[in-house]
């Protein structure tokens, strides 16, 4: 029996030692893998390796979750089908010479709309009247109006979608639409409007007729074949193929009822009519068939006139999907083509180190450059590690402020008040690297100049963060922050 029990144990130690040898080898495995991909920064590289190093068995769980973009083989499937189905020219509005604004942009306007045409592949074009808002209940009610009004279609896609006063509100005039005989369709992302999937608002509307669908659905199914937090973030809304909206307002009322305390919720839109909204639908076009596997592409054939006096915009989408990286370079041309000011507000600032060193860069060389973002954070990790990247800001003469009026969610940026982008995305690495976005950059004075007296209300709502300010001094508050930013490259 005592001889049994030694063999036992020793049966039982050989097999830990191996599993323990098998789990090391496939931690090396990673981290080879890991030093041969293309397109990683080398802090996000070494932030992986150190985690696999150093927490044996869960680090390696971790990383097949979520450290490589994996979107499963059905999606990459259709999403080359979606693009190949796509690539017409009359899907395009800038194929059109009647509305093309390539050649008529000049100076840091023409190469911001070059570089973002290089990277994304939708062009600048004409004839666009685009109205902004900066209240929510004011884009409640103008999306309810225009629902209202539709004939042919709403194609609506969001990030979060509440079961609160908002969602019902435009949920309801989605299922008068459809007694008028309007075919809708609402796509919403599967992590971010997970409550309103299972609510009793959807069923409502599905048995009202309108199709519902999640993106990028999550469940322990889909998190062995594909990545489970990378999440579609755009905020776009298709009336009829001419109209529409976009922006950072998710469908939800500003008192925001999961995050009350943070509440009010100021966020921005825009409301767009004319050919630049052929480019914005059709990034709705490419995520419903991701999802739902129904083509719409027939519905971006049409041509969409210039209206007279319009403006020039671009919209454009980014993503994982784009390997050039989009949503960065698009960043980094705005701030390189800065030259007497450059404002910008985001809910989140965890950046990258090329956007810290290029807004340094720009504030040396004497561009008034301001950011604008909010004290109090809904998320205290990304709230931390923010702060953490004052100091060399401040230092390079950056202006920060931190706005006190609630969560501002707007992200917005104007360049010298001629260059104006509404977008979805925040700066922070999730926005720029992992999640799925739209912006509208606009190429006009008028607008640029409407956008800036809204950033400078946020600012009249905001204090200056200054080099002594209790946010970024005292010994206990930095190493919260520091630590906080060893872990940026992975949130």
């Amino acid at each position: 029996m005592y001889e049994y029990l030694i063999n036992a144990l020793s049966i039982a130690n050989l097999a830990g030692e191996a599993v323990i040898l098998l789990e090391f080898a496939f931690r090396v495995g990673l981290i080879i893998w890991m030093l041969g991909r293309r397109r990683v920064e080398p802090t996000t590289r070494l932030s992986w390796i150190m985690l696999l190093l150093a927490i044996p068995f869960l680090g390696s769980i971790i990383f097949l979750l979520v450290g490589e973009t994996r979107f499963g083989r059905l999606r990459v499937a259709r999403h080359r089908q979606v693009l190949a189905a796509l690539d017409r020219p009359e899907a395009h509005a800038n194929s059109d010479p009647a509305v093309n604004a390539a050649g008529k942009l000049e100076g840091p306007a023409h190469r911001m709309a070059l570089l973002a045409e290089q990277v994304n592949g939708a062009g600048p074009v004409l004839g666009n009247r685009i109205e902004l808002f900066g209240d929510t209940d004011l884009v409640l009610d103008g999306l309810e109006r225009d629902i209202d009004a539709a004939t042919e279609h709403c194609h609506l896609l969001f990030y979060i979608w509440l079961d609160d006063a908002a969602g019902t509100r435009i949920g309801r005039a989605l299922v008068r639409a459809v007694q008028r005989g309007v075919a809708c369709r609402v796509l919403v992302d599967g992590v971010g409007s997970k409550d309103f999937l299972k609510s009793p608002l959807r069923r409502e509307m599905e048995a009202g007729g309108v199709r519902v669908h999640a993106a990028l659905p999550a469940n322990a199914v889909r998190a062995i074949f594909a990545r489970l937090d990378l999440r579609n973030h755009r905020k776009i809304v298709v009336i009829d193929r001419e109209l529409g909206w976009t922006g950072s307002q998710n469908l939800a009322e500003a008192s925001f009822a999961p995050k009350p305390k943070f509440a009010p919720w100021v966020d921005c839109a825009v409301r767009i009519r004319g050919p630049v909204m052929k480019e914005l639908h059709l990034l709705f076009v490419e995520d419903w068939y991701l999802d739902t596997d129904e083509m719409l592409v027939d519905f971006l054939l049409t041509p969409i006139a210039p209206l007279p006096d319009g403006i020039s915009a671009q919209a454009f989408g980014t993503g994982p999907n784009f390997k050039n990286q989009a949503a960065t370079q698009v960043i980094q041309c705005l701030i390189h083509e800065a030259c007497e000011e450059l404002v910008m507000t985001t809910p989140y600032f965890v950046p990258d180190n090329a956007t810290v060193v290029n807004l340094a860069t720009a504030a040396r060389r004497g561009v008034k450059v301001t950011l604008v973002v909010p004290r109090r954070n809904d998320s205290r990790l990304v709230g931390l590690a923010s702060r953490s990247s004052y100091a060399p800001l401040l230092e390079a003469g950056v202006r920060i402020h931190e706005f006190e009026g609630g969560l501002l969610h707007a992200k917005t940026t104007v360049v010298d008040r001629k260059i104006a982008l509404v977008s979805s995305a925040n700066l922070d690495r999730r926005s720029l690297f992992l999640n799925f976005e739209a912006g509208l950059l606009v190429y006009d004075e008028d607008f640029a100049g409407q956008l800036r007296f809204l950033q400078q209300r946020y600012l009249e709502s905001s204090i200056e963060v200054g080099p002594d300010s209790s946010a970024t001094n005292g010994i206990r508050r930095r190493i919260a922050q520091n630590a906080a930013a060893l872990l940026s490259p992975l949130l």
